[in-house]
């Protein structure tokens, strides 16, 4: 189940948020919501409820010596444990296929790979477990000595399976006691009713434009569609790709959005995982604003404990190549995306030894040499065939003898040029800022105007992707297979 799915619109949430209303006592509340993310995570494959639990109950009996120990050499050693416990099942799943294939390549050896079936959302509750065990052991909070309470903060439905990575210490409180205000309601709603409409009415159709221009690169028919990819004309692929980098953004964000909504409708308060990352002006600073959850647990969890950059410029330049080799693998399981970290690595690496200055650039020239290296990242991102995405990289520049329009991809650019319009601006603070303005605006036209919108756009919104989802088979969620 996803949140852009109509059963979990017209039925789960809505009964969800009743239910809850009507529970009394916050114990009662957190009885609500643990049920409903049971059923929320094993609506598609029951059998991986038992992962789940598992690894939460193996973290909390963990945490609890973590924490007995305290200042010992024992409290480190559980700690270690409790990694190798939590990363090793991480590996086994989601790594397994891809090590025994490569192996297998090298040296004949098995002669059958095993299947293993991927939890949806291993990445992202591994990475919370984790680093509730951290800060156990760091001391920055204590063990939690109800097991139901830590299974309520790494099951919570919001962002379990999609972000953003929650740490406990930002919602230990609220799992205690939390309230809601009418503001917090009317917030909610309003972020959930605007990350929906972000994935249904914009991020599904660049995903169908992107599909319409640069194929799927993971079609099992690849001699077909090399072919297609090899003859399609320059602003066809230009366009394709431009799509997905717009696709993967709203995509993920909205997703953010509407767990951050749901959160608020229930008191809890999700930081925020996105800060309009293509205005960003160099690639540190696109960085520091897409996944903002995941970089932040890179930077704390792995970068600074490395060393981060204490220990001269080799060391630093170290630590930075394994922070970007553990983030293209965090992403997937496949040789793209770990050159897809370290190709971030490569351009990280040159802004913070050779041209640290580069922020202090024009704007435009800055911003230009970003997006530049974000597009050609969401290639390699996009093609797990290394040869489709040279394919395309060459295509570009018609240097595959392919031409640089014809009839079809004129077509395309006449009748995707407005709603491309349209979704750029939604990559960009505009129409939010826009919103807030005249909601905040003083005068009678003004405030009357600001009251309709805060309560006519959500509705309209939620009624306007409900019907867009009736009968649309293409509702993929990009980020659920990480």
């Amino acid at each position: 189940m996803v949140f852009s799915s109509l059963v979990f619109l017209c039925v789960f949430f809505p009964l969800q948020m009743i239910i809850y209303t009507f529970a009394k006592g916050i114990e009662a509340k957190n009885t609500v919501l643990i049920l409903f993310s049971v059923v929320f995570y094993a609506w598609g494959e029951p059998f991986f409820i038992l992962l789940l639990l598992t690894m939460a109950f193996a973290d909390w009996l963990i945490s609890q010596f973590i924490y007995r120990y305290r200042g010992t050499r024992k409290s480190k050693a559980f700690l270690i444990l409790g990694c190798v416990v939590d990363l090793g099942l991480l590996s086994f799943f989601k790594y397994g296929v891809f090590f025994t294939a490569n192996l297998q390549k090298l040296t004949g050896f098995p002669e059958v790979i095993p299947q293993i079936a991927l939890p949806i959302g291993i990445s992202f509750y591994t990475f919370q477990l984790l680093s509730y065990m951290v800060d156990v052991y760091r001391q920055e909070v204590p063990a939690q000595k109800q097991f139901r309470k830590l299974f309520l903060y790494v099951s919570l439905f919001h962002q379990c399976i999609a972000g953003p990575i929650v740490r406990y210490k930002d919602v230990s409180e609220q799992i205690l006691s939390r309230h809601v205000s009418q503001e917090d309601m009317r917030n909610g709603i309003n972020r959930f009713a605007s990350g929906l409409a972000k994935k249904v009415l914009l991020a599904n159709v660049c995903g169908k434009l992107a599909t319409l221009t640069i194929m799927d690169g993971l079609v099992e028919n690849q001699v077909k569609n090399m072919q297609v990819l090899s003859t399609a004309p320059a602003l066809s692929l230009w366009i394709g790709c431009f799509a997905y980098m717009l696709q993967i953004y709203l995509d993920f964000s909205a997703y953010s959005d509407m767990a951050i909504g749901m959160g608020l409708m229930v008191g809890f308060r999700y930081k925020e995982n996105f800060n309009y990352p293509y205005l960003a002006r160099s690639v540190t600073d696109f960085w520091r604003r897409w996944h903002m959850s995941l970089s932040s647990f890179f930077r704390d969890y792995v970068y600074i404990p490395l060393g981060g950059n204490r220990k001269g410029k080799a060391r630093t330049a170290l630590n930075l190549f394994l922070v970007w080799l553990l983030t293209g693998m965090w992403h997937g399981a496949d040789w793209n995306f770990i050159c897809w970290g370290l190709f971030y690595f490569f351009f990280l690496a040159l802004e913070k030894f050779i041209i640290p200055g580069l922020q202090r650039l024009p704007a435009f020239f800055a911003h230009l040499y970003t997006l530049v290296v974000v597009f050609f990242g969401w290639i390699l991102f996009y093609f797990r065939d290394f040869t489709q995405a040279w394919t395309v990289v060459k295509g570009l520049f018609g240097l595959n003898g392919n031409p640089f329009l014809n009839f079809e991809s004129k077509n395309i650019l006449l009748n995707y040029l407005f709603f491309l319009i349209v979704a750029v601006v939604a990559c960009t603070p505009l129409a939010r800022g826009l919103y807030h303005r005249v909601c905040s605006s003083t005068g009678a036209v003004s405030i009357t105007v600001g009251t309709v919108l805060e309560w006519i756009l959500p509705v309209a919104a939620l009624l306007l992707s409900i019907s867009f989802l009736v009968g649309d088979a293409y509702n993929p969620f990009l980020y659920l297979q990480f």
